[in-house]
């Protein structure tokens, strides 16, 4: 009786540390990502989100007619722009990697300095800068009255008698809270689908979690704390040779209000301090989501790693250096990782991006003379 109480015992007990070692891989400081929350002043209806995709990919909103959203956030390049930098208004080049919509709703400081607090405010501003859409508000307020069916559409929507401009960007946010992605393998994994990841991906969870403290950063559902730190990642090299490239810095180091001795001096990206003017920040970015990376290659601030791989090994070998290394962040260390834990965690990072988010893009409307008033 004993011995058949013992292997029972043992059978038990063996289950139950089986499935605690299962729960273990679910770190408590990860989650499943559910759906984003919507702004009491932005409610969503699917009116409001029609009309927003439309602005999205409409050039109406831009200085030349030419640069919609839809211009560095490209659906087949992950929402993104898959070069180290983003395009720019033409003439100019644009001075940091384009970051992806999918899942942008779920952030609370958009642009790599944190500049924008909401998706709203975000809007108006990449539509409004100089090296990005270049438009000013009244110019493409005043073209958005000549298209018959925005009109129309703001009047249903907004209640407009003639388009707002800031109901356009709140449209277009409105469209931007629908591009999320809650169905990955690792979303599915963390609700207790165990076999939604492989064995290699969960190895990869096991150290991105434990012995690479990638979770000291990429935490939550998001992956991201949404901080600032420098880790050190290398100059964009464009600004060596790339006189566009070279103009644009110039500009936005004098716009940015930096004295002229860093003016002349700086040959990096000075990060939160443009914000900030603090030197503690000096070359500090915002965390990154690490959701949806496999289409957003290249990645850091300036695309200078090509490959989820060459990130990986990047931390690996502490970081790097550039113009501000002594802000650069304690925590980057040498991680000690051999060939194989690198590999596993670059297949768990693939486990975060679900299937590619693609979409028909609207037909859009022709803008024509208004009508002339009868007397």
């Amino acid at each position: 009786m004993m011995l058949r109480f013992l292997a029972v015992f043992l059978t038990v007990s063996t289950m139950a540390w089986g499935a605690a070692a299962q729960e273990n891989l679910r770190p408590e400081t990860l989650a499943a990502l559910e759906p984003p929350a919507i702004p009491s002043d932005n409610p969503m209806t699917p009116e409001k989100i029609e009309l927003g995709k439309m602005l999205f990919f409409d050039p109406i909103l831009s200085g030349n007619f030419g640069m919609p959203c839809s211009a560095c956030h490209l659906p087949e390049a992950g929402w993104a722009v898959q070069a180290p930098i983003s395009i720019g208004y033409p003439g100019t080049t644009h001075w940091r990697n384009s970051q992806t919509i999918i899942n942008s709703a779920y952030y609370g400081k958009l642009f790599w300095a944190g500049a924008s607090r909401s998706l709203e405010s975000q809007a108006r501003s990449a539509a409004r800068g100089a090296v990005a859409g270049n438009g000013e508000d009244d110019m493409m307020e005043a073209r958005l009255a000549f298209v018959p069916e925005y009109r129309e559409a703001f009047r249903e929507v907004f209640g407009d008698d003639w388009p707002n401009i800031r109901h356009a960007y709140m449209a277009i946010a409105a469209f931007e809270r629908t591009l999320v992605q809650t169905d990955t393998p690792f979303d599915n994994y963390m609700r207790g689908d165990d076999d939604a990841l492989t064995a290699q991906q969960k190895r990869g969870l096991e150290l991105f979690a434990g012995k690479a403290g990638c979770t000291s950063c990429h935490s939550g559902a998001m992956l991201t704390d949404q901080a600032y730190y420098n880790i050190g990642v290398p100059p964009y090299d464009g600004w060596e040779n790339d006189e566009l490239a070279q103009i644009t810095f110039r500009y936005e180091l004098y716009s940015k209000g930096v004295s002229e001795e860093k003016y002349r001096k700086f040959k990096d990206d000075p990060g939160l301090f443009f914000r900030t003017k603090q030197k503690a920040d000096f070359g500090k970015f915002r965390v990154p989501s690490l959701r949806y990376t496999k289409f957003t290659y290249p990645y850091m601030h300036n695309g200078m790693l090509e490959t989820l791989r060459d990130v990986v090994v990047f931390y690996n070998e502490g970081g790097g250096e550039n113009e501000f290394s002594a802000t650069k962040s304690e925590m980057i260390q040498p991680l000690g990782l051999n060939e194989e834990e690198i590999d596993a965690i670059v297949a768990f990072l693939e486990s975060l991006s679900g299937e590619e988010i693609l979409i028909d893009e609207p037909d859009l409307p022709e803008m024509q003379p208004l009508p002339m008033e009868q007397n």
